[in-house]
């Protein structure tokens, strides 16, 4: 890229953001001069009072502007019901589905031994202290499913195995859509065994 130092600081920081490489890098910056001055005071702001203006829910970990959150603090959920999942992100993605009306118990990661990611910088006391206190009657693990997300997911269930709590797995299989050929052997098993009767 070349153009003034100062588009060039832009898309340098532009590009350690994750899933932005140089190119985008380059056009986010030049979009952004040719915006409107509203447009960048706007994005300035947003960005400044990011970690302000954010907190994490004493109760499901999850990022909120208040403590507890607003799923925590609804009363019209089940809170029988706990989906742990791994990072923020995830809780949103089930809550844009809008399939669940439980509460969540957000982890921080998944076990990662390479990482330095073992049981305790996860919040995996935290979870078995919810479970402790009473009410709840299962536990759905709605970590990803590749191998950390497998091996978290595995290691939990064993911690809670003594619970007396439900325990629960997301289904993994074919996404809407697919096709069974274009689909990796893992996919193919797992949509396999988790395979519902037709009513």
């Amino acid at each position: 890229m070349h153009s003034s130092p100062a588009m060039e600081r832009l898309a340098a920081s532009l590009k350690r953001l994750p899933g932005i490489g140089e190119k985008s890098a380059a056009r986010l910056a030049y979009f952004l001069l040719s915006a409107p001055d509203s447009l960048l005071t706007e994005l300035a702001d947003a960005v400044g009072r990011l970690k302000s203006d954010t907190v994490i829910c004493g109760r499901c970990f999850n990022l909120s502007d208040r403590s507890p959150c607003r799923v925590c603090a609804d009363p019209r959920r089940d809170a029988g019901l706990i989906c742990v999942v791994e990072e923020p992100a995830d809780l949103a993605a089930v809550e844009k589905s809008g399939c669940f009306r439980g509460l969540y118990h957000v982890l921080g990661g998944t076990l990662s031994p390479i990482d330095g990611m073992g049981p305790e910088s996860l919040r995996i006391d935290e979870l078995a202290k919810r479970i402790a206190a009473g009410g709840v009657g299962e536990v759905i693990l709605a970590t990803n499913p590749n191998a950390e997300g497998d091996a978290t997911a595995h290691f939990i269930a064993d911690r809670l195995a003594k619970s007396g709590v439900r325990l629960s797995r997301i289904a993994c299989g074919m996404p809407l859509g697919g096709d069974l050929e274009y689909a990796d052997h893992v996919t193919v098993g797992r949509s396999l065994e988790n395979r519902r009767e037709i009513s």
